[in-house]
């Protein structure tokens, strides 16, 4: 099998690694987390959420438009508005308790970061291979390290009533 694919197959399986070890935090923990230990996963995975949005998706977008002589902040602002809209709609057409809506809203933006991964590597596959395969794992990497307390922010709440 060729390198190039054992090392994609790694750089995908990443962020999946992040969530499951997230996931199994819940096995530490008796009954619930404590609300602050909880309140601080999810601020860090929203800081992660938002430095990954800016400097692995939205500045990339950026210049991508710049280099194909497009007027640069465009594409990426049609992007952040077209995203920003979709959670509020399905707020609206999906009924769901409040943990349902976490995990709803984690499983729907984990899409585009699932999208961001697989066009890091497909651009180091089709690519220049050598300049761009760490790029790619530097995105993977940022978005698994996320992931971790992602895992556990859709996990603790089901173990707090004893599904886990």
């Amino acid at each position: 099998m060729n390198n190039h694919f054992i090392a994609i197959f790694v750089g995908i399986m990443l962020p999946f690694i992040g969530t499951t070890l997230g996931a199994g935090l819940v096995l530490f923990f008796k009954n619930s987390i404590n609300n602050k230990v909880n309140k601080i996963f999810l601020g860090f995975a929203g800081g992660v959420m938002i430095a990954a949005s800016v400097w692995s998706l939205i500045i990339p977008s950026v210049e991508m438009s710049e280099n194909a002589g497009i007027i640069s902040w465009i594409p990426a602002t049609i992007g952040i508005i077209i995203g920003t809209m979709f959670v509020p709609i399905c707020d609206k057409f999906i009924k769901y308790k409040e943990k349902n809506l976490l995990a709803l809203a984690i499983i729907i933006h984990n899409i585009p970061e699932g999208m961001a991964v697989g066009v890091g590597f497909a651009s180091a596959l089709y690519g220049n291979f050598e300049s761009l395969i760490m790029p790619a794992f530097v995105l993977s990497i940022g978005i698994a390290v996320q992931n971790i307390p992602e895992g556990a922010a859709i996990s603790l709440p089901y173990r707090s009533e004893r599904k886990i």
